[in-house]
């Protein structure tokens, strides 16, 4: 689950709590005050409606009393019950009411002198209160209340669902909002990281984080820090390694000139001699033209010229030039198949990345044994395998094999490794040219792919 999710739904969660809560509490703040609330309003409504009912009958008698009770009927919160029950069982009552299921409130009525109610029934609720008349009659006023009723938060109307809809959806957005908020940065970040891990070395993040005064934002900054630094260091390297090698290939010249001289006038006993420092003199030489040709490769000073080239002539004959090299080793270097396919680039670096790959194949594939090599051209790119039958390469140093004087462990003699620079050319090479190049164990030994675009 990535990080967008996790903080909207965390959101989210805390929003539908929150709501939840706030629902509970409005409940709560109904029921238990307003209930408490009406419970004495009824007991005192009912004391007043029975103190009323004791007067009106002194001076009206009983139909002033009828008259009364029916007024008290058609009150609102009276559910039409305003009934009388004098101690002898004399009745003024509702139509319909039958008197005898309240003889138990009756009775606690005319014994307590208190109001009494009778809450068990959901929908109402009833309350009963004793009177005394002038003439000295006990009776006891008995009325039925409409329970109150909790209003909904968003109301009791059928509106209330668009508005619970409304709610919920602006509690999506605001969520999903925030955790863009939050989360979009990261997300920048790692493009960026990425950029860089792929050798983009000006990828900034700070000005598409924009201004937001946060930790996050500090972080964006120390990322365009930390990049600026590598990009620094690496160019100054990649500098340095140019101007080195450019600075030593003058003495270098001097000193072939002067072994020249030397095996000109030396005695027969010290030509080998000369003769092993000419050697070690044009591997120098060697090595200091690929560091030359990586260096302008990997600051973008080397010139590339592109044009038309044809992909599998240019093949066919760095493979007739590698299986010549390879013959008196005891090795081949075979072209199995070859799509018709054309590039825009340049001959020079690509014939340069091929015929390292295809030297370093040759050079550790096993005696008796030859290179395969096909190129095949579909959905616009074409695809150069290359395939020795060596020991492979251990998996944990694949990612290394493209790295300038890198050699895997085993082949680390100059006799069988070379100088190590020739797949790092390679990989600059191909990618000069939008390409992508890698290499992986087939369990028969090594094969390297070169994918280009064609067009």
């Amino acid at each position: 689950m990535n990080l967008f999710l996790k903080i909207f739904l965390w959101f989210l969660a805390a929003v539908t709590l929150i709501v939840a809560v706030v629902f509970f509490l409005n409940w709560t703040v109904q029921t238990e005050p307003v209930v408490s609330r009406w419970r004495v309003s009824i007991k005192n409504q009912t004391t007043i409606y029975s103190t009323a009912a004791a007067q009106i009958y002194g001076s009206q008698g009983e139909r002033g009393m009828e008259q009364f009770l029916e007024q008290i009927r058609n009150v609102e919160g009276i559910i039409g019950e305003a009934d009388v029950v004098r101690n002898d069982g004399k009745v003024w009552a509702s139509p319909g009411v039958d008197v005898e299921s309240y003889q138990e409130l009756i009775a606690a009525a005319f014994n307590s002198g208190e109001v009494e109610m009778d809450l068990r029934e959901p929908e109402s609720a009833l309350s009963a209160k004793e009177f005394t008349t002038s003439d000295g009659g006990r009776y006891v006023m008995i009325i039925r209340w409409d329970r109150p009723r909790m209003i909904p938060f968003l109301g009791d109307a059928p509106m209330r669902y668009l508005r619970y809809g409304v709610l919920f959806l602006t509690a999506l957005l605001l969520c999903w909002a925030l955790a863009r908020y939050l989360s979009s940065p990261i997300g920048k970040l790692r493009e960026a990281t990425h950029r860089l891990a792929d050798g983009e070395l000006s990828a900034r993040v700070a000005d598409e984080v924009g201004r937001r005064r946060d930790e996050l934002s500090a972080l964006a900054e120390d990322f365009d820090l930390m990049a600026e630094r590598i990009e620094s260091l690496i160019t100054s390297q990649k500098r340095l390694s140019m101007d080195i090698s450019h600075e030593l290939r003058s003495p270098l010249a001097r000193m072939n000139v002067a072994l020249e001289i030397a095996k000109q006038k030396s005695a027969p006993e010290t030509l080998p001699l000369l003769k092993r420092i000419e050697s070690e003199s044009n591997r120098l030489n060697e090595m200091i033209g690929s560091l030359l040709t990586l260096s302008r490769l990997e600051t973008g000073q080397h010139s590339v010229e592109k044009a038309r080239v044809n992909l599998k002539k240019l093949l066919e004959q760095i493979v007739a030039d590698a299986d010549f090299e390879a013959n008196p080793k005891d090795r081949g270097v075979r072209l199995q198949e070859a799509d018709e396919c054309e590039i825009h680039g340049n001959e020079a670096l690509l014939r340069s990345a091929i015929e390292n790959v295809l030297r370093n194949a040759a050079r550790y594939t096993a005696k008796d044994t030859t290179v395969n090599v096909t190129l095949n051209a579909s959905g616009g790119k074409a695809v150069i395998s290359v395939e020795d039958h060596g020991s492979g390469v251990p998996e944990n140093e694949l990612k290394n094999l493209f790295k300038p004087f890198y050699r895997v462990s085993e082949a680390r003699d100059r006799g069988s490794g070379g100088i190590g620079l020739g797949l790092a050319i390679a990989e600059q090479a191909v990618l000069a040219h939008g390409g992508t190049i890698g290499a992986a164990n087939t369990g028969n030994g090594l094969l390297v792919r070169i994918e280009l675009k064609t067009g």
